[in-house]
């Protein structure tokens, strides 16, 4: 078998290895008693993702240069991307709620690129010359991965949007690892509330403390994890989002998975960022040296600084200003739909100086 054989093997191949991988996860999420669907999903996206790697490998064997030149090798490297930090993310969380967001997302991908395209972009072609240089693989393989950690971990913030219906929650505590509180059986359902951890105590109570200082309710419990906490009213109506402060209309079992998606959408975003600014400096350098300019304001640079700026709000927000739940979650969705114009959007829309190899 030729190496152009191989490949049209191995993307039909990979194609129907996620569809088969989208259906386990989804199966898995919904009847979770059946056994062994787990280690089948994630054995799926591994499968997948040696599939696709082994497609760009012939690929970069046929060319002699590296897979990033067109815009199906682009979309298959983007779904090696995301299959690799999937599997990243997925091992963070012990959880196989990942999947259930980013296996359909790799599946579109990859039928898009080997069933949409047509076979001219299908074919390695030669080089232009402004892309015959070391910086293709350096700048371009940096923002296709940046691309690929952004959009998995706006996919589990848009999955968390889903799972809270929207709701106004706030977690506290995520952010910085600690997964937020955890209760057997305690409920607080006012939403006029905003749970605060201030710290712990040796006694398995916690005080709340209205805005009026006059006002406070303490409740026992018996977990001995977050003890005492402060809430302060909040002008907004936020509902406290914490698998202790259960809204009336979500279950404990929907706060767990929102915790968990809230908290890996924000390290899966956080690994994506410094990547994303790695490769705009070293596109910056290459625009340098090819065209004699650091920044041209050429629509890619442009909405790629949109995209780092967009992120750059999110990590702010949340590290500095303290935001969780749903705020940052619309925020990094809104991240989602940015990442993909300035990946693919501006190559239809209009013609720049990164046009080469996408779309004419």
């Amino acid at each position: 078998m030729d190496l152009v054989s191989l490949q049209n093997s191995l993307d039909n191949i990979s194609f129907a290895v996620l569809f088969g991988t989208m259906l386990i996860y989804w199966v898995g999420a919904a009847f979770k008693s059946i056994p062994y669907l787990p280690a089948l999903g994630t054995a799926g996206m591994a499968s997948a993702n040696l599939c696709v790697a082994a497609l760009l490998i012939a690929r970069w064997i046929e060319g002699g240069y590296f897979p990033l030149s067109n815009l199906y090798e682009s979309l298959f490297f983007l779904t090696w991307g995301i299959t690799t930090v999937h599997l990243i993310a997925e091992n963070m969380s012990r959880s196989r709620l990942v999947g259930v967001a980013t296996a359909p997302v790799a599946m579109g991908i990859t039928a898009f690129a080997a069933m949409s395209l047509p076979d001219t972009m299908q074919h390695s072609e030669p080089l232009v010359p402004a892309l015959k240089s070391n910086w293709l693989m350096m700048h371009v393989s940096v923002m296709m991965l940046s691309y690929s950690a952004l959009m998995v971990g706006s996919l589990l913030a848009i999955a968390f949007l889903i799972v809270t219906r929207g709701q106004n929650i706030e977690l506290r505590g995520s952010s910085v690892g600690t997964g937020g509180y955890r209760s057997k059986n305690g409920l607080v359902t006012n939403p006029s509330y905003q749970l605060q951890r201030q710290g712990e105590t040796s006694q398995p109570q916690l005080e709340i403390t209205a805005g009026n200082p006059s006002t406070s309710v303490s409740l026992a419990e018996n977990n001995g994890f977050a003890t005492t906490a402060v809430l302060n009213r909040a002008t907004s109506g936020v509902l406290p989002s914490t698998p202790l402060s259960i809204s009336p209309t979500l279950s404990p079992q929907r706060l767990s998975i929102a915790d968990t998606l809230d908290n890996i959408s924000y390290r899966i975003v956080g690994l994506g960022f410094p990547l994303l600014t790695i490769g705009i400096i070293a596109g910056a350098v290459w625009a340098n040296e090819a065209w004699g300019s650091y920044w041209s304001w050429d629509p890619k640079e442009t909405w790629a600084l949109i995209t780092w700026l967009v992120f750059a709000a999110y990590l702010h927000a949340r590290i500095t200003r303290g935001w969780q739940g749903r705020r940052p979650a619309i925020l990094a969705a809104t991240g989602f739909i940015v990442v993909w114009i300035c990946y693919l959007g501006v190559n239809l829309l209009g013609k720049g100086l990164h046009s080469y190899g996408w779309f004419f």
